[in-house]
């Protein structure tokens, strides 16, 4: 698993775009005292149960391995030259 450039940011934007997705979909909602770790579980499970990334593999799922499958999605929904998608 090779680490994106601006992973850390990728994921905040992840969980933004993520938690507005949620929402929209009727999936529910984040409170301001869920933690980034639940925020990260609950996006990527939906995302899976969607169809829109491929779930990782049995005794893979780590927060760091799913954390790099939302920096993933998101880099692939932003717009072309986008900050966050300069090398």
């Amino acid at each position: 698993m090779k680490k994106l450039k601006h992973e850390a940011e990728l994921v905040k934007e992840a969980i933004r775009i993520g938690g507005v997705y949620m929402e929209k979909r009727g999936a529910g909602q984040f409170e301001a005292t869920d933690s980034a770790s639940n925020k990260i579980t609950a996006i990527y499970r939906l995302l899976v149960l969607d169809k829109l990334i491929q779930p990782l593999a049995k005794g893979e799922e780590s927060e760091p391995n799913m954390k790099h499958k939302l920096a993933l999605w998101i880099s692939r929904q932003l717009p072309k030259g986008h900050p966050l998608l300069e090398e």
